[in-house]
């Protein structure tokens, strides 16, 4: 191990790692492309865009220039009583794009801050309407929006990863997780629960949170847009707002340039981030209706109460009005549409093997649910021999790859995948 491996190993925390029993490291020389080349020589396919962040692929040229040229400019100014034109020409995007009622939006740092920004828009809402007794959320099990406090306080509080915080979190309602397939109709019962629960508790509601059709890092699970539309309807009908996290599906990632497209709604409050800079910045978005932002305003406050240091920071804001624009310019959708072709053509396959419960697919997302959880020690090795990157977590092997990947590349990335199971069970 290299001295500065050992460093590493010794001194620096990664997401969800030990510092007594950490995992294997690999040391990352450059990447460009798709392609991951570690210091050792060795490259690496990307299968999961950093956390489904990378959409172009790393280097790509178009969002390099974009950061350089805004360097010549400045890289940061406050936002506080200052504007300048990348914020404002991303402001105008993000409006244009989304649905019809979002109409205002609010920067911020990271997904997470996003989300802790839309809960704190839904509770000052509805303190500026004289009913500060609404002031509860309402998540789903399998749900997952974060690491900040509030972002873990929505997040699935038993089969979550935040349970050892739920002594110093706010206690929130959470529902049963949807299980409506996605591409089926939702019977009245499958939001039985749901509206039994608004019934009861509506007059403390705030909103309800939910990560709209494709529920990620608490199981990668797809379900009914039918489901999202009654949700929507019933949030209507109890008088509760509704918060949509788009944070990993925005951006065409599940076949939808916003998922809850795919059921033809408009939440209240929509949080953006991950694909928003296409990878090259921690970055995020909170839009809102009109009705909200002008009830936060009119309210006892007569502001929003929020205001990030790096608000609107014009690096960020550059590269992610480059990267939208690099999307839109790209026929995304049919991009799509070829990535998800493939990976029911390459990925699906692997149901037949023993140890694989079951397989998935759904736009430019692949997954493969192992019937027990995955040793990460021994799996994330096999896939890096293997030529690919790819970062299981619980019972799930999954990749979101960068669009830009190729048909070849993804049929190796899926094959590779295939073959390191086979590998590491025995088969």
């Amino acid at each position: 191990m290299s001295d500065d491996l050992l460093f590493d190993r010794q001194h620096l925390w990664h997401p969800y790692s030990s510092m007594s029993k950490p995992l294997p490291m690999y040391k990352v020389q450059s990447a460009s492309g798709v392609r991951i080349k570690l210091e050792d020589g060795r490259e690496l396919i990307d299968g999961m865009a950093s956390w489904w962040s990378v959409i172009h692929g790393y280097r790509n040229p178009v969002l390099d220039e974009a950061i350089k040229d805004q360097l010549d400019n400045m890289a940061h100014v406050m936002f506080g009583g200052l504007t300048h034109q990348p914020a404002i020409d991303l402001g105008r995007k993000l409006v244009a794009l989304t649905p019809e009622p979002l109409q205002h939006v609010f920067y911020a740092d990271s997904g997470s801050v996003s989300v802790e920004v839309a809960i704190k828009m839904a509770v000052q809402y509805w303190q500026s309407q004289g009913k500060p007794e609404k002031n509860q959320l309402l998540g789903f099990m399998h749900g997952y929006h974060g690491d900040t406090f509030a972002a873990m306080s929505v997040t699935d509080p038993v089969n979550g990863m935040h349970h050892l915080f739920n002594r110093v979190l706010p206690q929130h309602l959470f529902a049963a997780a949807p299980a409506t397939p996605f591409g089926e109709a939702c019977q009245p019962e499958d939001l039985a629960e749901v509206r039994k629960m608004l019934e009861k508790h509506s007059h403390e509601l705030a909103a309800i949170i939910i990560e709209p059709i494709v529920q990620g890092a608490g199981g990668m699970r797809f379900y009914s847009a039918d489901y999202l539309k009654q949700l929507r309807g019933l949030c209507d009908e109890y008088k509760v707002l509704l918060i949509c996290d788009e944070i990993a599906t925005g951006f065409g990632r599940s076949g939808e340039l916003f998922a809850c497209n795919h059921a033809g709604i408009s939440p209240d409050i929509m949080c953006l981030g991950k694909a928003l800079t296409g990878g090259y910045m921690s970055f995020a978005a909170t839009l809102c209706t009109r009705e909200v932002a002008m009830g936060i305003s009119e309210g006892e406050a007569g502001v929003f109460m929020h205001g990030p240091t790096f608000m609107a920071n014009p690096l960020a804001c550059s590269v992610a009005n480059a990267s939208i624009q690099l999307l839109l310019d790209n026929d995304w959708c049919s991009n799509i549409r070829r990535i998800e072709s493939l990976l029911k053509e390459h990925l699906l396959p692997a149901v037949e093997l023993v140890p694989v419960s079951s397989a998935r697919v759904l736009g430019a997302i692949g997954v493969i649910e192992m019937a027990e959880p995955v040793d990460m020690a021994v799996m994330q090795p096999a896939l890096v021999d293997a030529g690919v990157w790819v970062r299981p977590f619980g019972k799930l092997v999954y990749i979101m790859p960068p669009y830009i990947i190729s048909d070849e590349d993804l049929a190796t990335l899926c094959h590779s995948i295939r073959s390191v199971i086979e590998k590491v069970y025995k088969l």
